[in-house]
């Protein structure tokens, strides 16, 4: 018992790491609200027809808002010790509510441009605004309904895991659904529409530019969401092990400052996805209509 109680004790986060981390997201807060803010003043205001990634960039830039303003709650609670009370829990909510709702979107805006660019003349029925809302809709309604199984109600402490205990299974099941799943789905489409970009030849220098572009966009895209959120959950399962097959206090004591460390660049990526997305949206649209299958469709718009 004596033993247990110890290592739940150095689990505590020190003030070094605490300091560190109201560095860090002091830095994020200020230029994730302005980007998002911003992002979110271009496509609400500046934009005057709706489409598909209007929808899932607006709804994208609420996530990611919701994320920035939980962290200065977050330095507050974690700075302070704070118990679980019903702010806490409230603030977790719309933490872990609004982050897989930002994993969620990302990956349905991939799955939607590797539609509109693999089956350009099917995507007209299968795209509108009106379904891409629907969708944002479910996700918001169904992420909001299961977010309870991602709360650790037995914790002492906000926004910490100091016991020994493994977590529930529910927390491993979530991870799975809520970001590796996410992960293969968007692997596959990034790498689908690569292929299909780069099909195309003979191409003049501003189609071979603009092309260019838009494969780097996506391949950054896909980078930046494994460098943002692989680490965090891959430590989750890796916690989660230790703590199930009864680990050493010290290798628990690392895989938690491994998990402090990846959370606070899972949390960069509200600041990354506006600056990803506006140019993906720019350099898609620029870049689809070389394609043959694009200029096959709009040349049978302009006939019709």
């Amino acid at each position: 018992m004596t033993n247990s109680t110890n290592c739940n004790n150095s689990l505590k986060l020190n003030y070094n790491v605490r300091l560190i981390q109201v560095i860090i997201y002091a830095t994020i807060f200020p230029f994730g609200a302005i980007f998002n803010v911003l992002a979110l003043w271009v496509f609400c205001c500046k934009l005057k027809k709706w489409t598909e990634t209007r929808v899932y960039m607006i709804n994208l830039i609420i996530a990611d808002c919701s994320v920035v303003c939980s962290l200065p709650f977050t330095i507050y609670f974690i700075w302070n010790d704070w118990h679980r009370d019903t702010l806490c829990l409230t603030i977790q909510s719309i933490y872990l509510i609004n982050m897989s709702m930002s994993i969620y979107i990302i990956t349905v805006i991939s799955i939607d441009r590797y539609i509109a660019i693999k089956y350009p003349l099917k995507a007209k029925s299968l795209r509108s605004p009106l379904k891409a809302a629907l969708i944002c809709g479910l996700l918001w309604v169904s992420t909001i309904t299961g977010v309870n199984i991602k709360q650790e109600t037995s914790e002492p402490l906000c926004f910490q895991k100091l016991s020994t205990k493994p977590s529930t299974k529910t927390i491993l099941l979530s991870s799975i659904l809520g970001f590796f799943i996410p992960l293969v789905i968007l692997s596959f489409c990034s790498i689908q529409v690569i292929r299909c970009l780069k099909m195309k030849n003979n191409m003049s220098p501003p189609e071979e530019t603009s092309i260019q572009k838009a494969l780097w966009i996506v391949s950054m895209n896909l980078s930046v969401f494994i460098i943002c959120f692989l680490p965090f959950n891959v430590g989750l399962l890796v916690r989660y092990a230790m703590d199930a097959t009864g680990a050493a206090c010290s290798l628990r004591n690392n895989a938690s400052l491994f998990i402090r460390v990846a959370a606070w660049v899972a949390n960069s990526n509200c600041c990354l996805d506006t600056l990803c997305y506006y140019f993906v949206a720019k350099e898609f649209q620029e870049a689809s209509s070389l394609l043959p299958p694009f200029k096959s469709l709009k040349s049978r718009s302009n006939e019709s």
